[in-house]
């Protein structure tokens, strides 16, 4: 056998699993096969949905016919765009003292909402040094992976209470409290946990954003799906908007998402938004200026074709409220499979408790199915989640969630 003569020290790493999981599904040729691992949004009958709003847009931007639509945007990107952006997060509407909080917040275009994480972690991790970043256990496992490559010392605080399946608020509270660092960084989620589908409710996040205030922490809000979990975009930011409006002496970013709210998957849309604390403002253009030095050695400008088509909606009345209907669909259908899955494990009086799969939210649930349980759903049953027991509800239809049903049912009675 032949020496690789090779500079390079590398070891192989895992398989990112989501996309491991997807890959065998689709080369699974069972025909009831059953996808709920990737988290993109499905019809009942298991097919993509381009949103009808987007398909108007994409025939309007055709008529437009603009010259300069492949064109180069700035390094910060497309600046309508990021105005927009920043508004529909931070819910400006011609209120009383606007201009002095827009004053506050710097924001660039990303690529897409990993991007926005990976460049808010990469830019804190540069400038402001933060000793530890804390995530939710368990979180995005991706949010693992962008910390990591930003040599930010990571710990965890408790999340999921598995012996209830609920949100452990205490759990939280107190690690925070007793273990967080003056500096140090947590990650929040600003609606629709992803893995558990579990949120703090507004009394609670407003108790989190006095902890974060009281012991000088950074909130880094991630917001992938405002308006997709609960079909109001102003209900699925109110955390983002209360940290902001109601603590202006904190600093606070937020990495915003539309891959998901306007499925815009594979277009790669996303903003990072960077918020001064009242004190401060005039330090905003400096912080934009250093995010562009990290953009610019990185992938110079954010793509264009995603965000004209957000811009186009967003600028139009009458795509708006199309985009607003859009979004109760999709929510609504999420909400309907919930309810389903449910009432078919109940109707097979299934052994364990089932409420926690209505009381989640979002595109996902913390289904308490354990490794062993999910591995013989996918032997069995070629039924696919995550070996976490966190299922995409999209993935459920009138077709095939009776099976599924039957599919938990055998797998935990056969095991018990």
């Amino acid at each position: 056998m032949s020496k690789i003569d090779t500079r390079l020290n590398v070891s192989p790493v895992p398989p990112d699993e989501i996309f491991a999981l997807n890959g065998a599904y689709a080369v699974d040729p069972h025909p009831q096969k059953v996808s709920l691992g990737v988290g993109v949004y499905r019809t009942d009958d298991g097919k993509p949905w381009p949103l009808p709003v987007v398909q108007k847009a994409e025939k309007e931007l055709v008529v437009d016919d603009d010259l300069f639509r492949h064109e180069y945007t700035a390094i910060e990107g497309d600046v309508p765009f990021l105005g927009i952006a920043r508004d529909l997060m931070f819910g400006f509407e011609g209120k009383q003292g606007e201009e002095e909080a827009k004053a506050r917040i710097g924001s660039v275009q990303t690529v897409a909402g990993t991007g926005a994480n990976h460049l808010g972690a990469l830019f804190l991790a540069n400038h402001m040094k933060p000793p530890t970043v804390w995530l939710s256990n368990p979180s995005w496992a991706n949010h693992q992976t962008i910390w990591e490559l930003a040599g930010v010392p990571r710990k965890t605080y408790p999340y999921y209470h598995a012996a209830t399946r609920s949100f452990d608020f205490e759990g939280m509270m107190s690690s925070l409290e007793s273990e967080a660092q003056e500096g140090d960084v947590v990650l929040l989620h600003a609606c629709a946990h992803n893995p558990t589908g579990l949120d703090p409710n507004k009394e609670q996040w407003v108790a989190i954003a006095d902890l974060c205030e009281r012991k000088n922490l950074f909130p880094f809000f991630d917001s992938a799906y405002q308006g997709f979990a609960s079909g109001s975009v102003e209900e699925d930011a109110w955390a983002v908007r209360y940290f902001f409006n109601n603590k202006p002496d904190m600093e606070m970013c937020v990495a915003q998402s539309f891959s998901k709210n306007f499925g815009l998957y594979g277009q790669r849309v996303g903003a990072f938004h960077y918020c001064t604390n009242r004190s401060s403002t005039t330090i905003r253009d400096v912080v934009v200026n250093n995010l562009c030095h990290l953009i610019r050695g990185e992938f110079s400008m954010g793509p264009r074709v995603g965000c004209t088509i957000v811009k186009k909606v967003l600028t139009s009345e009458e795509l708006t409220a199309d985009w607003h209907q859009d979004l109760q669909v999709m929510s609504s259908r999420i909400k309907a499979m919930r309810k389903a899955l449910y009432s078919e494990l109940v109707r097979l009086q299934t052994p364990g408790t089932w409420e926690h799969i209505i009381q989640q939210n979002g595109m996902f649930s913390y289904t308490g199915l354990s490794p062993k349980q999910v591995y013989a759903l996918k032997d069995k049953y070629h039924i696919y989640l995550l070996k976490s027991g966190r299922a995409s509800i999209s993935g459920l239809s009138q077709k095939n969630v009776a099976y599924v049903a039957q599919a938990i049912d055998d797998v935990i009675r056969n095991e018990n």
